[in-house]
């Protein structure tokens, strides 16, 4: 079994990831250049999702080749990051956050594989639980043994960007009761999900969001945030990479069953 990770902001340069080497992939959607390793005796790839350099924004992030060809590499369980936002006045900058739920608020992404053009039909996913349980039972379970400061549950709520949010948006995301805020993590974790992958997310609190700061936010202050906790989310990620389990009995893989009837021949040849 192959592990991902997905890097968020500050999250560039995988240190504990062993013998990298770049690796291209052709998907329908266009290519990714994933770095591939080993942590700790388990073979892991690691994606930037904002490509090299931070170069691409969040609406132009081609979630679905991503996804794509980290299935078609053999991944089935990511572990993503992503610098939030915090609508919740008890998770505090540099605090991380194991999302249990996210709202979209995103307009104009293609956030599904299943476009209707298939002989399969139409297929609607469950979310009831969009992030892997037992995924994220295993990182609770690692930030406690590290004494890190982690958030067992977040709802997490995902806008077009790349603007920060107005005063106005945050208290109604409040209000319709999100914890975080952030620019990514759509169509993310719906796409892992159709592709039958497990998928956890872990959000590190950067700031408090528009009108709970006090001040103006400024994209170089979330940077300077991540940068100096980048240490505790990479410790954070290798020992729960080496400490996932071989079998996979949560009901993910299951959700993955249309995809891989539909798919399955063109995914092998990925």
């Amino acid at each position: 079994m192959k592990l991902g990770i997905i890097g968020g902001s500050g999250v560039y340069d995988p240190y504990m990831i062993k013998n990298a080497v770049e690796t291209r992939v052709e998907t329908p959607y266009g290519m990714i250049i994933p770095l591939t390793g080993w942590v700790g005796g388990r073979e892991v790839v690691f994606l930037p999702r904002h490509g090299a350099g931070h170069s691409l924004p969040p609406h132009r992030i081609n979630y679905q080749a991503n996804i794509w060809g980290l299935r078609a590499l053999g991944v089935e369980r990511i572990i993503a990051t992503a610098a939030v936002g915090s609508l919740n006045e008890k998770m505090s900058p540099g605090d991380l956050v194991v999302i249990d739920q996210f709202i979209d608020f995103t307009k104009n992404r293609r956030h599904t594989f299943f476009e209707g053009d298939r002989a399969a039909g139409v297929v609607h996913v469950d979310c009831t639980e969009p992030y892997c349980p037992e995924v994220r039972k295993t990182l609770v379970t690692v930030a406690g043994e590290l004494n890190i400061s982690c958030h067992e549950q977040g709802v997490y709520v995902c806008t077009e960007g790349p603007r920060f949010e107005t005063p106005a948006e945050i208290a109604m995301f409040k209000r319709l009761g999100g914890d975080l805020v952030g620019m990514t993590g759509f169509p993310e974790a719906v796409l892992a999900r159709e592709a039958g992958m497990c998928y956890a997310a872990v959000g590190m609190v950067t700031n408090f969001a528009a009108g709970m700061a006090g001040e103006p936010l400024t994209h170089e202050e979330v940077l300077a945030v991540m940068a100096e906790n980048t240490g505790t989310i990479q410790k954070l990620l290798a020992k729960t990479l080496a400490r996932i389990s071989e079998n996979r009995r949560c009901f993910c893989r299951r959700a993955g069953q249309s995809f891989d009837k539909i798919f399955g021949t063109e995914i092998a040849g990925g």
